[in-house]
């Protein structure tokens, strides 16, 4: 993958992961700024999703740890365990909103 390409989906998952948080039915304030999404729960932790351009990644911060994802086969797939970036982003947003939370692309 070129820089060119990297950059449209990276946008493009950020994009979304916006969305999917607006739209969760749960109160978590957000914030987009340069290729970066901040969220921010009410009980002041956060979750921070940046792109790591230099390594084509998608670095995903959490109160409890950091993983990065790499585009493979379609999908943002976690380069330590191989999961999945939604299922990932889902589980980690539950755990910091303190209640059950499914986001996706769809």
């Amino acid at each position: 993958m070129n820089d060119s390409q990297y950059n449209l989906l990276a946008d493009e998952i950020i994009l979304l992961i916006e969305e999917a948080v607006e739209d969760c039915g749960t109160d978590i304030d957000y914030e987009g700024v340069g290729g970066m999404l901040t969220l921010t729960f009410k009980n002041n932790s956060k979750v921070i999703i940046n792109k790591q351009a230099p390594l084509h990644e998608i670095w995903v911060a959490t109160k409890f740890n950091g993983h990065h994802f790499q585009f493979q086969n379609s999908q943002w797939t976690d380069k330590r365990g191989g999961g999945e970036l939604w299922q990932f982003l889902s589980k980690a947003i539950s755990i910091q909103a303190d209640t059950e939370i499914t986001i996706s692309a769809g």
